[in-house]
């Protein structure tokens, strides 16, 4: 399986499976049926359960279009508004865990969604076989809409343990030092770990330090260097969010 490096904001490169086309398939034709339910629901609602087919009589074709339209109006916004809402995902790419992410590392915008929108319009032409053929010939397997918006889809199925998470084990009797923790997202609190974890490893002590400098400048806080270590300081960050947010293992 292929794999794209993602710069996060501490200048750390973290690598994500890339969804493969199947998956991506997979994911489309289980949305696409959820869309297609709505469609036979509500007009089976329109002309059977409210008998509402004399409201189209006399009408001309284009009023009739319109009224089609409107009906089936969330089919055709049902990606970028379930993307935008889901961050990411649809309930098809959910069931597939696979997710639309910004290669630069930063979270995907509406107006990134947007674009992939605008562009399926290119992708799904002559049956689809526009977004397939720049998917399988891209490096990213992204098609034309993935390319315009700088994003990819990636796969969420890596074999993790806790240690490339955000849980980590604490004591029941454990006392946390800094409450502003709970100012950190869960993606935040995930990068910083992630980071941590890799700057350890190689014992990278200007990340560590650029880490926890930044830590200190979103919560703002001053700490002490001879009271706690840049990475006792870390630690306890990840241990106080667990704590706080009932992450705990």
């Amino acid at each position: 399986m292929s794999q794209i490096a993602i710069n996060t904001s501490q200048n750390v490169n973290i690598n994500f499976n890339i969804a493969s086309v199947g998956e991506r398939m997979l994911a489309f034709i289980i949305d696409l049926l959820i869309r297609v339910a709505y469609v036979v629901l509500v007009l089976y609602l329109f002309f059977t359960i409210f008998d509402l087919g004399y409201l189209l009589r006399g009408l001309d074709e284009w009023s009739v279009m319109a009224v089609y339209i409107v009906l089936t109006f969330p089919v055709y916004i049902y990606p970028v508004v379930l993307e935008s809402l889901m961050e990411g995902q649809t309930p098809g790419k959910k069931l597939m865990k696979i997710k639309v992410v910004k290669i630069d590392g930063y979270q995907a915008s509406f107006g990134d969604y947007m674009i992939r929108w605008v562009f399926r319009l290119i992708d799904v032409s002559f049956a689809g076989a526009v977004g397939l053929i720049s998917m399988i010939i891209s490096k990213n397997n992204q098609r034309l809409g993935d390319i315009a918006s700088g994003t990819a889809v990636i796969s969420l199925k890596n074999n993790i343990n806790i240690s490339h998470t955000i849980l980590e084990n604490i004591r029941e009797d454990y006392v946390p030092s800094f409450p502003q923790v709970i100012a950190l997202s869960d993606n935040d609190m995930r990068i910083i770990k992630d980071n941590y974890t890799k700057a350890l490893k190689v014992d990278d002590r200007q990340i560590i330090s650029r880490l926890s400098d930044k830590i200190k400048s979103i919560l703002k806080l001053e700490i002490d260097p001879t009271k706690m270590t840049e990475k006792q300081f870390i630690n306890v960050i990840i241990k106080d969010y667990n704590y706080y947010t009932g992450k705990d293992n």
